[in-house]
Formats: C-alpha cells, structure tokens, sequence
C-alpha cells in the first residue's frame, strides 16, 4: 500500500502487515510501492455521497418518521441523504467511474494490493464509536467495484485479532483466493487462538 497509508495505523497492525509482506515475499512475491491516485479517505468521502443518496431514498419515510424506534446511531447516517440533490448524486456517481478508471490505471501492472483490513485490530464491543468507521482500508473496495479478501494474520498483545486485506480488480477472485491459500498454508493465523492475557 502506498506509504501515506501507514499514517494512522495502530503499530501491531503495521507489524503484522508487514511480517505478512515478508512471509509473502518468502513465498516469490515481488513486493513493490504502488502509487495510487487517491487517498483511501478520498474514496470513503464519495462513498458517503452516494450511500447517503440512496439509503434515503429508500426509507427516508422511516427515518423522518421520529415515532419510529429507529437506532440513533444510524438515524444520522441516513438522515445526511435528504440534502443530497440529484445533481450531487449524479456528480458521485460520475465522480466514481473517473476514479475506477484511475485505480485501475494505477493496478494496470499490479495482482494485488495488500492492506491491513482495518487501522486497528478488532474493537470489544463497548468500544465502538459509532461517529465513526472502521473501513478506511475496505470502503474504496466496494465503491471501486473491486474484490477482496480478509484473512488472519496476528493478534495484539491483549489478544485481539488482526487480519490482511488481499485487493484484487473486480471478478479476479481467483487471484484473491490464490494468493490467500498461499498465505494461509505459509503461516499457521487462522489455527491460534487469541494469547491467554492475564
């Protein structure tokens, strides 16, 4: 992943991404920087746009509807589709061809892009902020109609899982998949069990 993307990852995160690089390189990978013409941030922004549009389109009724029990951690999220206009939406959606056509550009010479799955190993649950997302390194998978796959690849030094995001262009699950099993039967993540933490 282009190095601007470690800025805020959780350093055991970084570890284990990359001792997964190193392991992958053992295996005849060639590791290389690749330059992307985004920021993942970028990507998660248009998403936004275009999530927002369409989720209120669909049950903005219920969500204007304050009678309804509806979670107030998600009430917001949909609520920010009613001030998108057709115009902005339609812009967001042009806006993620033009980007399709760079990323795809930019992986023109590229199998895959390895990311950790997310900037921090996994949250307990009575830690989850719901004002934000823990899909930095996933959202542009899905708004670039690309394919991924998420395997272990480490645990913190409290035990929480951490996992390696393997980026693959669209309908080449194939190499996801291959690269994954070749990882997978290199490293023995998805057999351990989280660390006995007093």
């Amino acid at each position: 992943m282009p190095e601007a993307e470690r800025e805020g990852v959780d350093g055991e995160v970084l570890a284990a991404y990359d001792a997964s690089l190193d392991s992958l390189a053992r295996l005849g990978a060639e590791i290389i920087n690749i330059s992307l013409p985004c920021r993942f941030a970028d990507y998660t922004a248009l998403t936004a746009r275009i999530i927002g549009a369409e989720a209120y389109s669909l049950i903005g009724d219920l969500i204007d509807d304050m009678s309804l029990p509806i979670d107030e951690a998600v009430r917001p999220r949909i609520v920010m589709g009613r001030s998108i206009s057709a115009r902005d939406y339609l812009a967001a959606l042009r806006d993620r061809e033009e980007a399709k056509r760079q990323f795809a550009a930019a992986f023109a010479d590229v199998d895959a892009l390895m990311t950790p799955t997310t900037q921090t190993a996994a949250v307990p649950l009575d830690a989850v902020d719901q004002t934000t997302t823990p899909a930095h390194f996933t959202r542009f998978v899905n708004f670039l109609d690309l394919c991924a796959l998420a395997l272990p690849n480490g645990f913190t030094a409290t035990g929480l899982p951490i996992s390696l995001q393997i980026v693959c262009l669209g309908y080449d699950e194939a190499t996801a998949l291959r690269i994954g099993w070749a990882y997978q039967q290199a490293s023995d993540w998805h057999e351990r069990r989280p660390p006995d933490i007093p």
